[in-house]
């Protein structure tokens, strides 16, 4: 079976306009750029249709007045200084992804769980504060990503900083958005592998993001698998005169099984890397994914369905800060050959949860 998957991901490739080489970085597809927003029928015909992602230029977003409002040092924390915002807390900057298993270091059982942020309501100059001095080595990472259609709820006195929606994208999509959210972290929040049911327009204000892309065929090179779920929950304590928030991961009661993706594409050691290259052979020794950096002012348009991984860099104002646009996909004949591909388990790279539709890879979350 592995030589036709081989043989689907090099013709999906091709279709697309994608090199089918070996996993190398100098090899690694662009996603195709334009200059000028495309017109509805070029964006429906050219990326929409068969599925192609987009990065447009930043002459889409000249007219926004948050492009140069928002990464300004005071205005947003003037703007928003009583508004209560949703502010997400993990120990390493790694929400919604892989952790080890808290009760289970080297037993039986799996040992890795799914982990999701320690979420907190805060200020939002105690957010940014928060954001700004996110550090992994003092075992607290803070990243603005309430995905709640949170610009136009806890964000909305500055919604109107940026289009309502993107009018190109919405006439060839059909409708508007169901949810248009707000991102602000720093360098050290990273997105594990995942995809979402939207056409997702993303636009980067300050800083940039660094997207790796695979297409829905390669599903399982990702090697999708059952891991329990589990929450950061905050323990405060006072140490040497000073108040300070720890973060201890729990498991989730009753028990619940979410499938996620156990590739880490950027291990931290080589160490690491040989594990992973290792355990995941499919990734490690298939085609180059596609990279992308999005800079400020830039929009990416990601197909629903598209496997992205995604870290930040911040910019002058030492935030990444961005908008997304999550239009609902259509559950066409394209979703159902999916659903066909991931059911097939092919030496342990599928969950084998054939009838969870929604279930693998739960949106989230960049």
């Amino acid at each position: 079976m592995e030589p036709a998957l081989r043989e689907l991901w090099a013709e999906s490739r091709d279709l697309l306009g994608l090199p089918s080489s070996s996993l190398d970085a100098a090899a690694a597809a662009a996603v195709p750029r334009v200059d000028l927003p495309p017109t509805p029928l070029a964006f429906l015909r050219d990326h929409v249709s068969p599925g192609r992602p987009l990065l447009v230029s930043a002459a889409a977003t000249r007219h926004w007045p948050a492009v140069s409002l928002w990464p300004t040092a005071s205005y947003l924390t003037d703007a928003l200084r009583s508004t209560a915002v949703s502010l997400h807390l993990t120990p390493d900057g790694r929400a919604d992804a892989l952790a080890s298993h808290p009760r289970r270091p080297g037993g039986p059982g799996p040992s890795r769980c799914f982990a999701s942020a320690h979420v907190r309501r805060v200020d939002f100059p105690t957010a940014v504060r928060l954001i700004r001095a996110s550090d992994p080595a003092a075992g607290l990472v803070a990243y603005a990503q309430q995905q709640d259609d949170c610009l136009r709820g806890e964000y909305a006195a500055v919604a109107g900083d940026v289009d309502a929606h993107v009018p190109w994208a919405s006439e060839a999509l059909g409708c508007l958005p169901e949810a248009v959210n707000l991102w602000i972290g720093n360098a050290h929040s990273v997105t594990s592998f995942h995809k979402d049911h939207y056409d997702n327009i993303y636009v980067v204000v300050s800083g940039e993001k660094h997207f790796l892309l695979l297409p829905p065929t390669e599903h399982h090179r990702l090697y999708v698998r059952e891991y329990p779920a589990a929450h950061y929950v905050a323990a405060e304590q006072d140490s040497e005169g000073e108040h300070q928030l720890r973060l201890k991961l729990e498991m989730e009661e009753p028990e619940r099984i979410v499938p996620w993706s156990s590739v880490d594409p950027c291990p931290a050691s080589p160490e690491e890397m040989a594990v992973q290259a290792s355990s995941f052979p499919l990734y490690f020794d298939g085609p180059a994914p596609m990279r992308c950096t999005v800079r400020a002012g830039e929009m990416l348009y990601l197909p629903s369905m598209w496997f992205h991984h995604v870290s930040q860099s911040p910019g002058s104002n030492g935030l990444t800060i961005a908008v997304n646009y999550w239009y609902d996909m259509q559950f066409d004949i394209k979703y159902a050959y999916f659903n066909f591909l991931r059911s097939l388990d092919i030496d342990g790279c599928s969950s084998g949860k054939a009838g969870a539709l929604e279930g693998d890879l739960e949106e989230k979350k960049d």
